[in-house]
């Protein structure tokens, strides 16, 4: 884990992270369709590839920590040692809630990018009962660990994108 977080993600453009943000997003308008609320992840190794996608399943299972990232993350964590995952990305639509990043940084991901912030998913929401939104941000929680998971994020030019998949959702 003392690898320079440079050379961990120098593969990662920005015109990279914005294709695989696409492809997050694009999971969250396959929850919506499923029956979920729409939220998707993407884990992404450090040479560009797809390992798993994740929707948000807590609806269709029952499970209200089945989030999409946590999902991700419990998969993740079950597939690969965390010393692997430790160079890997999670492409998120929106940024992980406090359990999500709690969850994603037990997992060991070593970095983290969303399209749309929490508290731009507040202005969504509302006080909606099925997503009670934290009006916080996953750096801050990072802050208090021990280790320096890279955040990158919001993507402003994606907003709009992310949004989509939860027009009329929450209404």
């Amino acid at each position: 884990m003392e690898t320079n977080d440079n050379e961990r993600f120098d593969f990662f453009t920005y015109d990279r992270d914005i294709a695989f943000l696409r492809r997050a997003i694009a999971v969250s308008f396959q929850s919506r369709k499923d029956g979920n609320t729409p939220f998707g992840a993407i884990l992404v190794d450090s040479m560009g590839n797809v390992l798993l996608e994740q929707p948000n399943m807590e609806i269709t299972t029952h499970d209200c920590t089945m989030h999409a990232e946590l999902g991700l993350v419990r998969a993740a964590s079950q597939m690969y040692p965390k010393e692997f995952l430790w160079n890997c990305s999670l492409y998120t639509s929106c940024e992980p809630c406090a359990m999500c990043t709690g969850g994603i940084y037990w997992a060991n991901v070593g970095r983290i990018v969303y399209a749309m912030t929490e508290k731009e998913l507040l202005g969504l929401t509302g006080s909606h009962e099925q997503n009670p939104t934290f009006d916080s941000d996953c750096r801050s929680i990072l802050a208090h660990g021990q280790k320096k998971i890279i955040v990158v994020g919001p993507f402003p030019e994606l907003v709009k994108e992310a949004a989509a998949a939860h027009e009329g959702y929450w209404s």
